[in-house]
């Protein structure tokens, strides 16, 4: 009996120990990820228009996109490949 004891206060102190107490607010470790709201529009303006044909000469503009912030989405061919490039209104580029 003493060793059915022993043995059940050895497997319960193992299995404790493992346990790890971690803060539920530790945000120095965590990643917030924030989607952007885009809304598809028709049009861009005439300075995002220049900045693209400037950067990527012969690229086709697919779809365009504006945020909430007036920043672009746009999706381009540029020959065969295609890419999504990000600009402000006044045809500035974002790093995305």
């Amino acid at each position: 009996m003493k060793k059915l004891i022993l043995s059940a206060a050895i497997i319960l102190g193992s299995l404790s120990a493992h346990a790890i107490n971690v803060p539920l607010n530790d945000t120095k470790n965590q990643s917030s990820l924030v989607q952007e709201r885009y809304i598809e529009v028709e049009k861009v303006p005439e300075a995002v228009q220049k900045a693209l044909e400037v950067a990527h000469p012969g690229a086709v503009l697919g779809k365009a996109y504006i945020n909430e912030k007036q920043e672009y989405k746009l999706e381009i061919t540029v020959k065969d490949q295609k890419a999504t490039v990000y600009a402000d209104a006044n045809g500035n580029w974002i790093n995305k």
